[in-house]
């Protein structure tokens, strides 16, 4: 099939879209309300875009909790959502009245940061502190229909990894057993038995040709 995605006309049960550009990284992100009170919701639009300076993203279906407290106070936290949290994640993506603090709800604890007021969730084994950077309000969709996406970028001030996770000099990311959302209501794990590694393949001396490098990852990068 080939359709019009600005039309959505797929003609399918539902939007294929998500189910398209996956996996995708769960931003679950932690702010604070005018009143001191934490909010925690997960999003599935999430992702890193720069490492020198680290930057993430994440977008909003209108203007939610999450984007109304960034809004107020100019800071969030991003804790990394694991298989063994998967029910505390689910739990806090609940559509809940303003003011209800989802740490609560989901049986989480949270976390002092230390660069930024809001917390990250204790039981989470890394989180990424952050300041707003930018916010960008997407088109509005082609049927008229609902709220337009809102981006929002935060520069990452600092970085939480539990140092169990750390080995040899890298972070054992597998280990963590990270999610990732796909389509419809189905997610993924990452896991040690499901990653493997590859050498970037090395460019001849005249730029016309390369070779690949056989074998895991050698530590260097190219």
């Amino acid at each position: 099939m080939h359709y019009d995605a600005t039309g959505r006309n797929h003609g399918l049960k539902f939007d294929p879209f998500k189910a398209l550009a996956v996996p995708r990284p769960i931003g679950w992100i932690a702010t604070v309300d005018r009143n001191g009170v934490p909010n925690l919701a997960p999003y599935s639009f999430f992702n890193a875009v720069s490492d020198r300076p680290p930057v993430v993203l994440f977008a909003s279906g209108g203007h939610k909790d999450s984007l109304r407290n960034i809004e107020d106070n100019g800071e969030f936290t991003c804790s990394l959502a694991t298989y063994d949290l998967r029910d505390q994640m689910n739990m806090s993506s609940a559509t809940v009245a303003p003011g209800v603090d989802e740490f609560a709800l989901a049986g989480l604890t949270p976390a002092a940061s230390t660069y930024v007021k809001p917390p990250r969730v204790a039981q989470s084994p890394a989180a990424f502190e952050c300041r707003h950077w930018k916010t960008l309000e997407m088109p509005r969709p082609a049927d008229g229909k609902g709220e337009p996406f809102i981006v929002v970028f935060g520069l990452v001030v600092g970085i939480y990894i539990d140092d169990a996770f750390i080995k040899d000099g890298l972070v054992d990311t597998p280990s963590m057993k990270p999610l990732a959302r796909l389509g419809y209501m189905d997610y993924s794990v990452l896991t040690p038995e499901t990653v493997f590694s590859l050498n970037r393949p090395i460019a001849t001396e005249d730029g016309r040709s390369a070779k690949l490098v056989p074998g895991p990852w050698d530590g260097v990068y190219r």
